[in-house]
């Protein structure tokens, strides 16, 4: 199809959306399709269906960067297009997020060579930006609210718990943490007796890290190296549990194998480890797999959103027993998000991929889970039932 032609496809298509989807878009020149719901306003109509017939999904995100586009609430309208996407024919979906076909770039992939650079582009952006919308704990994944008045920093503090609580983390435990971010974890770990080797890529991380862990006064019982999770020392007897917060997304489909195998090459007989995970429906990942996303290209390169089944299944094939999987329920993401896009002043890209997730959480698009993984030697054959908060607060 030429460039003209997709042009035009795509601003019919658009229209045929605002007509399906509980959402309205308006015209410069007043004109308004669609009875109801959040308004997509557009300044340049002609560049939006370009770039939407270009590029597809990457389009609709590059297109709101340029200022094509605007809305007076971006997370709900980005919300009824998920959820409405949802309601419509498959044929329609394909149309919209794939109307030319984008492949990652194989630089990206997940390799020990790339991962330094992927993880760059991200998390070795200036401390200064990500303390201006994170909460006083610095902690940059989902929280797990008590009620929907929680304090930010006592709900991230209650995940963190938690996790420490089911990998047995106390006095005297030898803890490695994969994916540094900014210590908090760490420093509650090391407030409990622990020893802890932490390790991250990013270098801006590392070093806010062990500034705030010398503040904390833990420095002398935590390690941060900067090395990839592939390059960790094992240390003598293996360590009595290993935790990883919302790391595995950045690792890559091809590799989720070895991340499983690291984990678990890392642990005691019957060490334990916890990994939070932000997770998507089987089917969908699978459909995903050798696609390239707006979030891609922009925010995390070489990263691939897994099912709860596809990395329960790498850590089965390593020799490991999934003990326990809780499901915070989608709505704890989204309410993370939403204090973190109020929280600050954020560029455009800031605002789009905020908003993204935010509406992919509330569309159901999205979860987050917490795995339970138990090094086989003494696994125990009896697992407690999965646990679901969900519906403490998501009424």
């Amino acid at each position: 199809m030429s460039p003209s032609l997709r042009t035009a496809a795509a601003g019919l298509l658009l229209r045929s959306l605002a007509r399906r989807l509980p959402m309205r878009i308006a015209y410069p020149d007043g004109k308004v399709t669609g009875a109801e719901g959040p308004i997509m306003r557009l300044r340049r109509p002609r560049e939006l269906h370009r770039r939407l017939g270009d590029d597809g999904e990457i389009g609709l995100g590059e297109s709101y960067q340029a200022g094509d586009w605007d809305s007076d609430d971006l997370p709900a309208l980005l919300t009824a297009v998920a959820t409405g996407l949802a309601g419509i024919a498959p044929a329609l979906q394909k149309r919209l997020w794939r109307l030319r076909r984008v492949r990652p770039p194989r630089a990206e992939e997940g390799t020990l060579e790339a991962a330094p650079s992927n993880a760059g582009r991200h998390y070795d952006l200036p401390n200064e930006m990500f303390a201006s919308f994170l909460d006083r704990s610095m902690t940059y994944s989902s929280a797990l609210f008590a009620s929907r008045d929680d304090d930010l920093t006592e709900a991230q503090h209650r995940k963190i718990d938690r996790l420490l609580d089911v990998t047995r983390v106390g006095a005297g435990s030898h803890l490695l943490e994969i994916g540094t971010g900014w210590g908090e974890l760490a420093i509650r770990a090391a407030r409990r007796g622990a020893r802890v080797v932490s390790v991250t890529l990013s270098e801006q991380q590392r070093r806010l890290a062990v500034e705030r862990l010398r503040e904390a006064g833990v420095a002398d019982r935590v390690e941060v190296r900067r090395c990839d999770y592939r390059e960790v020392e094992p240390a003598p007897g293996g360590f009595d549990a290993v935790v990883s917060v919302e790391m595995v997304e950045a690792v890559g489909y091809d590799y989720w194998p070895a991340f499983a195998e690291a984990v678990l090459g890392h642990l005691r007989p019957g060490g334990r480890a916890g990994i939070q995970l932000i997770t998507t429906d089987h089917e969908r990942m699978l459909a995903t797999v050798h696609a390239y996303t707006w979030i891609q290209k922009h925010i995390f390169p070489g990263g691939l959103v897994p099912s709860a089944e596809a990395i329960e299944a790498a850590f089965t094939a390593a020799g490991g027993l999934v003990e326990e999987r809780f499901d915070f329920g989608s709505w704890h993401y989204a309410e993370t998000l939403r204090r973190w896009r109020a929280a600050g002043e954020h560029d455009r890209t800031w605002d789009y991929y905020l908003s993204f997730c935010e509406a992919g959480f509330r569309a159901g698009y999205l979860d987050v889970s917490q795995l339970v993984v138990v090094s086989p030697e003494r696994a125990t054959a009896e697992c407690p039932p999965r646990g679901d908060v969900s519906e403490r607060t998501d009424q």
